[in-house]
């Protein structure tokens, strides 16, 4: 059965189509209210833009109030393979109908993730065979789509922030993600939160906004 994924929107401000989507992907037991707050903080400079956080596709298994990409295990790194190998189809077959509908496609479209919801928009941003406008993954890590070594995709620019005392999810993954990106060629950048724990700190929220701006969103 097709799973369709759903969840709030900011439509642009100034009323007509848009012209640029930001895709906002949630991280573990929340969902899409929580970061659509992302795109209320930066609709104002961005009235052209469609903002959409739509929830994760299950039901989270220790917060039933909210959702779930993928389930947590006791093996974190085979259990984020396994897991965002069976979610990425379903944010995939997302922005395709998002495209559909709106006219536009994955040039005129940034990727945005905290935490699950950031090794998420990591997973399938760089495993597409058109360049995204940009992927911003907050407090996440790189799980890399099974055929990402072979470099076939198309390398959209990357921004990383992650808060340095982080406990949910170690600072180090971003790092690391930053290495192993550069190296394949993409055009990334980290940026640090110093004393931030799993959050987005107003500088890191800073970070982001440039980074938006800067790619013409």
């Amino acid at each position: 059965m097709t799973t369709t994924l759903s969840g709030p929107a900011i439509a642009p401000r100034n009323g007509e189509a848009p012209k640029r989507i930001v895709v906002l992907l949630h991280g573990y037991g929340s969902d899409g209210r929580d970061l659509i707050a992302l795109g209320q903080h930066w609709a104002g400079d961005m009235d052209e833009t469609l903002f959409v956080a739509p929830n994760a596709p299950a039901p989270c298994a220790i917060n039933p109030g909210g959702y779930e990409w993928f389930p947590l295990s006791g093996d974190r790194i085979a259990g984020r393979i396994a897991g965002t190998e069976q979610a990425a189809p379903v944010i995939r077959d997302f922005l395709a109908a998002l495209w559909e509908q709106t006219g536009l496609g994955p040039e005129q479209t940034v990727l945005v993730g905290f935490s699950q919801g950031a090794m998420m928009a990591l997973n399938v941003g760089t495993a597409m065979d058109k360049r995204l406008k940009g992927i911003i993954a907050f407090s996440g890590a790189f799980i890399p789509a099974p055929d990402f070594a072979d470099g076939k995709f198309a390398k959209p620019p990357v921004l990383l922030v992650h808060g340095d005392s982080d406990e949910v999810v170690d600072p180090q993954l971003s790092h690391d993600a930053e290495a192993e990106l550069k190296a394949a060629g993409f055009d990334v950048s980290l940026h640090v939160s110093a004393g931030t724990g799993h959050g987005i700190s107003p500088d890191g929220l800073a970070v982001a906004t440039a980074f938006l701006l800067g790619q013409g969103v």
